[in-house]
């Protein structure tokens, strides 16, 4: 959405504050705000600029910009970010100098909405501010050239990277911390400081830092559960969200935390599962979004993104080229339930795959195992494949490719299910 406002200034207004009033819509996830003063050209000519919302100022920039953005999470510097909640706003306009005649300002209002759709990012991964080898900008580079949307900050038992990761980025940060233990570990989203003490040598001092977490709002997922050197020995019964069953490279440490997410869902669990590259240097096999969490969120915002994972809306690639996927039954896709009615009175379970290559494998899976296999033919990079739902507690798909260069097949694509109440 795009408003254009032309507001004339006479030289009586000059040194004046000016208020240009507009509403602000509903929805609205970021607004860009931009001016110029006609006739262009007059030396020595000076606008001021600011905004406000409805009970405070946002923002002064003076004459410095003459253009800035406010976001929920992210405010050009002299701005601030918030809440962009509808009702009367202002663009605040002080003419320092206009010449000898009056002149017109234009302003151009861009309004950028919520609305559904897919982001890519990293859900585990390290900088110098632990054991990592990367600095914070060199993370951002990196991360932006994966072409990633997102990136969690979880370095090991600390926080001080949730407070020095770079402002002004277009990439969202998530603030987490890993809490690294000789008995397991479990990342920490959401929050900048969820737990006060990390130093557990026992599971009750575990389960006191995770309770102290949970009290100030962060999601709390166990991280490679399985793996032979810094798997989960302690009780799963532990308060958790998610299960990170896909870490780094797919391994046999991976295969085992996918057979017990499984048995899981079979049992009428409900359990979302992440991946995450664990991220410490560039390596050839080790890269951000190595896996790749795609995510369906309302907003590109760190509580749009850390809902839609708490939802199930969500599904891992083996990297950001890797194959993409969309899964629904008529209004619900991965994540939701859908109501046992609608499946006795018939609805099609829809799957949509791209960037797949000859020989893929897909495959869809109940409680009872692989129900439907597809081999991809030669030149079939796009498939849309339709299967009748049947009395099941959930379906979930995984697709699997044939590597030369490791001379196996491994796992490329796996998604959250769409369960049945």
């Amino acid at each position: 959405m795009e408003l254009i406002i032309k507001r004339e200034i006479g030289q009586h207004e000059e040194e004046s504050y000016i208020e240009v009033p507009f509403e602000m819509p509903a929805g609205v996830e970021r607004i860009h705000v931009s001016f110029v003063a006609e006739p262009y050209g007059v030396a020595g000519r000076v606008v001021n600029l600011g905004i406000r919302d409805a009970q405070r100022m946002r923002g002064w920039s003076g004459g410095a910009r003459t253009e800035f953005y406010m976001g929920t999470e992210k405010a050009t510097p002299g701005y601030l970010p918030g809440p962009l909640t509808p009702g009367t706003w202002a663009v605040l306009l002080n003419p320092r100098k206009i010449g000898e005649n009056e002149c017109s300002v234009i302003l151009t209002l861009r309004f950028e909405m919520e609305s559904p759709r897919w982001l890519k990012g990293e859900l585990h991964a390290h900088t110098v501010h632990s054991d990592g080898a990367h600095t914070m900008r060199e993370v951002e580079r990196m991360a932006l050239e994966a072409g990633l949307d997102f990136l969690a900050l979880t370095d090991h038992n600390t926080v001080s990277q949730n407070f020095a990761y770079p402002k002004d980025s277009e990439l969202v940060f998530i603030p987490g911390v890993e809490l690294t233990t000789r008995f397991g570990h479990c990342n920490f989203y959401g929050v900048e400081q969820p737990g006060d003490y990390f130093l557990t040598t026992s599971f009750d001092q575990a389960k006191a830092y995770i309770r102290t977490a949970r009290e100030r709002g962060a999601k709390i997922s166990l991280n490679h559960p399985h793996c032979r050197n810094c798997g989960w020995l302690w009780d799963f019964d532990v308060d958790h969200d998610w299960v990170e069953i896909w870490n780094g490279p797919w391994r046999g440490d991976n295969e085992r935390t996918l057979a017990w997410w499984h048995e899981q869902l079979a049992a009428g669990r409900k359990l979302v599962a992440v991946g995450g590259s664990d991220f410490h240097r560039a390596q050839p096999d080790v890269k951000h979004g190595m896996p790749t969490n795609w995510v369906y969120a309302e907003s590109k915002t760190v509580q749009g993104i850390l809902e839609a994972v708490d939802r199930g809306r969500l599904y891992m690639s083996y990297a950001p080229e890797g194959p993409q996927l969309s899964m629904c039954a008529g209004g619900w896709m991965m994540g939701d339930t859908v109501s046992a009615d609608a499946v006795e009175e018939g609805i099609d379970l829809v799957m949509s795959c791209h960037g797949l290559q000859a020989c893929d494998s897909i495959k869809l899976l109940t409680e009872r195992g692989v129900e439907r296999e597809w081999i991809v033919e030669t030149g079939c990079e796009t498939m849309e494949l339709v299967v009748l739902m049947e009395d099941r507690l959930f379906y979930r798909a995984e697709i699997h490719r044939f590597f030369a260069e490791a001379g196996q097949t491994q796992l490329v694509l796996a998604c959250n299910p769409i369960y049945i109440r």
